[in-house]
């Protein structure tokens, strides 16, 4: 498996301005997800997914977060307000929106992925699962 980029990094993207009311338009793909898996038997497991579109003409859309698994196959985000974005989000008049209302509709986006599908197939594929 390839080692992924890190989710971070979206940060250094350049920035993508979107209509916050297109975000559900926005056609992500998976890149990558990483794992961490906890030190003690009892810990939970951990890491980061990141996600992009990169068909559009004038850049890619990132979109990357933290989970968290809560118990075997239940997979969670870690902070809904954590959502690392190289998106800014635009009201209807053009205006970017506050953090608090982009972080709303960055999660109503990430809640409409398979993210975690691809987080259960990352579990899996990790050695002593």
């Amino acid at each position: 498996m390839l080692p992924m980029t890190p989710a971070w990094t979206v940060y250094a993207w350049p920035p993508v301005l979107w209509q916050a009311a297109r975000a559900p338009r926005l056609h992500l793909t998976h890149l990558g997800t990483s794992v961490l898996k906890a030190d003690f038997a009892s810990g939970p497991n951990s890491g980061q997914t990141l996600w992009a579109q990169s068909d559009r003409g004038d850049g890619s859309a990132g979109v990357a977060w933290d989970w968290i698994e809560l118990r075997d196959g239940v997979v969670a985000i870690a902070d809904p307000l954590g959502v690392i974005t190289n998106l800014t989000l635009l009201d209807a008049h053009g205006e970017a929106l506050s953090p608090v209302a982009a972080a709303l509709h960055l999660n109503q986006l990430v809640h409409s992925l398979p993210w975690q599908t691809e987080v259960c197939r990352a579990l899996q594929l990790q050695p002593n699962s």
